[in-house]
């Protein structure tokens, strides 16, 4: 299908929202509950981009973003790029990229980052502008039969106690980042580590894990789980791609945590 009417770049309005949602279906299998929990959290009409067929309204791709720290600089964590499936192949996605860094740029905007799902959109945002940044470490392991204290803690005590174990050259993720990112985990603390967790079955997965990683398996045991993934900083596979915005003079990230994949 060729686009032979003329399109817009914007904010989405609020009577685009239910196609905003069903945009990310088509795109990302995600259910109902998931969207609900992002679109109350973490969506916000200006952190949002969307191509508008003129005409109708109809949305045909879309991205949303984070705001975040990095060297005291706002960068902005994209996420949920997608395009309509009649669309797709057009170059749509880059030209919202395009726009969307424009965007950026004018509102101060030091960065981009995102996380690639795939080798092949590695190469595709490679294309527009990004480069291999950080990697991240998946740690898997099984539980041992020792325990270990492990307290529960909210989002504001784990951000506090988050900047203190973080390696230098990290991203910083508060605000709507850790919003959504509660509707998702439970946050713990222990001796010398910080863990961001969710259960599936007998399987814990950390979405991030801070610290002394010789914890794990009795963390594991302490909370009942057979098997875990965790993911901590280090060298493993690559995990995000950077784009510097204006004139920066900032380098990629060496490690950023919250990825909602």
């Amino acid at each position: 299908m060729n686009i032979d009417f003329p399109i817009r770049i914007d904010s989405p309005s609020k009577s685009q929202i239910p196609m905003l949602r069903h945009l990310w279906q088509e795109a990302f299998h995600d259910n109902d509950a998931f969207l609900n929990r992002f679109f109350k959290t973490a969506f916000h009409p200006q952190r949002c981009r969307c191509v508008t067929n003129a005409q109708n309204q109809e949305i045909l791709a879309a991205l949303y973003w984070f705001d975040c720290l990095y060297m005291n600089k706002p960068i902005a964590y994209i996420y949920g790029v997608a395009t309509a499936r009649a669309y797709q192949g057009q170059g749509i996605c880059g030209k919202l990229l395009q726009d969307t860094h424009a965007h950026l740029e004018n509102f101060g905007y030091e960065g981009a980052i995102l996380v690639p799902g795939s080798e092949k959109l590695f190469q595709f945002y490679q294309k527009n502008g990004y480069y291999y940044a950080s990697n991240i470490r998946e740690l898997h392991c099984k539980a041992d039969l020792e325990e270990l204290t492990l307290i529960p803690i909210d989002k504001a005590e784990y951000a506090r106690l988050r900047k203190i174990l973080l390696p230098t050259g990290s991203v910083i993720q508060e605000k709507e980042n850790l919003d959504f990112l509660e509707t998702q985990v439970t946050f713990y603390m222990g001796l010398g580590f910080l863990l961001a967790a969710y259960a599936n079955k007998d399987t814990l997965y950390g979405t991030e894990f801070l610290g002394d990683i010789s914890s794990v398996p009795a963390i594991l045991h302490t909370l009942g789980y057979e098997k875990g993934t965790f993911r901590t900083p280090g060298c493993g596979r690559p995990f995000t791609m950077y784009h510097p915005l204006g004139n920066t003079v900032l380098s990629a990230p060496n490690y950023f945590g919250f990825a909602f994949d």
